[in-house]
């Protein structure tokens, strides 16, 4: 494995950067105190490709033809996507499902109500789970849709301890009538299409985690340079240079996992247990770093004048959506026991 970027990859990673620090960074504390979602940024994204960069979409999912309808809207930001598989009663364990799509002549009914749907309220289109056998308990009666806005109702917006730009909604179907060709994959086995999402989500997630403890860091190791206490840059103090050292080791060490993982599934080969490592570490050192970063600010850190608060609240998520923690530990487990922890029930996590 080569840790070097490509050219290519660092003038994505350039593009990015400068759109951050120019359209994101000077807006990030005002959208977070306001709740405001930044729809305008969309577009302009997507004018740079970047909203293009996971495409073309794994060919083990979806027909060409669906493909050709639903992808090219998203990637040039005409609509954005969620992901809609939790429910009230179906959080970890994701085969508990209990919404419902019945064949309808040429088509689909669907009746139920999703949890927590990140993007709920904006999204254009939909991958959604329901159960299609309800004489089937658990994953194997699941199979999964692709949606339209128009299907859904939005029924809640959640208030969240973090990512307030970001919209997290309750969602209801009523009798949602959708033409056969909106099913994804093949019947009965949705599930495989939401372990797949799963799979290289956990490693997306890993990355916003790096990048939540990164950014906190950064604050944290500027500050240590210019505050002064007792005639010193506290920098110069041996607690606050432990700090940043063991900062500075884990963000590393997280770095690593999620870069191994992510080259992985770009090569095509298995990432289960290496997405789920990567994510497991990344955000529960992103849950301390952004901790350690607010003790280095002291008073300063626990205002909203230094945005490490704001990293703080944004980094315990990254704990719990696609998939919590616990369930990493599990998919982990499994990897190293084999079968006989494969013959268990196998509760699955979810992305919200």
């Amino acid at each position: 494995m080569d840790f070097e970027l490509t050219a290519d990859q660092r003038e994505i990673q350039s593009l990015a950067r400068a759109f951050a620090d120019a359209e994101i960074a000077p807006h990030a504390a005002a959208w977070d105190r306001d709740h405001r979602f930044p729809d305008e940024l969309y577009p302009r994204l997507a004018e740079l490709g970047l909203m293009g960069t996971c495409v073309p979409i794994n060919p083990r999912i979806g027909s060409d033809e669906q493909k050709e309808r639903f992808v090219p809207p998203l990637a040039r930001g005409e609509h954005i996507g969620a992901f809609a598989l939790t429910e009230a009663g179906s959080g970890s364990d994701a085969g508990a499902l209990r919404t419902t799509a019945a064949r309808d002549r040429d088509g689909w009914v669907l009746n139920g109500s999703k949890q927590w749907i990140t993007n709920g309220s904006r999204a254009g289109t939909f991958v959604l789970f329901a159960r299609t056998d309800p004489a089937t308990a658990g994953a194997r009666g699941v199979s999964c849709f692709v949606l339209d806005a128009e299907h859904v109702r939005v029924s809640r917006e959640e208030e969240k301890l973090g990512l307030n730009s970001s919209t997290t909604s309750d969602l209801v179907l009523e009798d949602a009538r959708v033409d056969a060709d909106r099913l994804l994959h093949e019947e009965g086995r949705g599930f495989r299409v939401a372990m797949v999402t799963l799979d290289g989500g956990r490693i997306g997630i890993a990355a916003q985690a790096l990048g939540i403890a990164q950014a906190a860091f950064d604050v944290a190791s500027a500050y240590a340079q210019e505050r002064e206490q007792f005639g010193r840059r506290i920098g110069d103090f041996q607690a606050i240079q432990w700090k940043l050292a063991d900062m500075a080791t884990e963000i590393d060490a997280a770095r690593l996992l999620t870069y191994r993982a992510a080259w992985l599934k770009q090569q095509g080969r298995p990432h289960t247990a290496e997405g789920a490592k990567a994510k497991l570490f990344a955000s529960e050192m992103a849950r301390r770093q952004t901790a350690e970063a607010i003790q280095i600010l002291g008073g300063y850190g626990y205002t909203k004048e230094f945005p490490v608060e704001r990293y703080y609240r944004d980094a315990k998520i990254t704990e719990i959506y696609e998939g919590t923690n616990e369930i990493q530990r599990l998919v982990i487990a499994r990897a190293i026991l084999g079968r006989q922890a494969r013959e268990e029930p196998a509760p699955q996590g979810v992305h919200s």
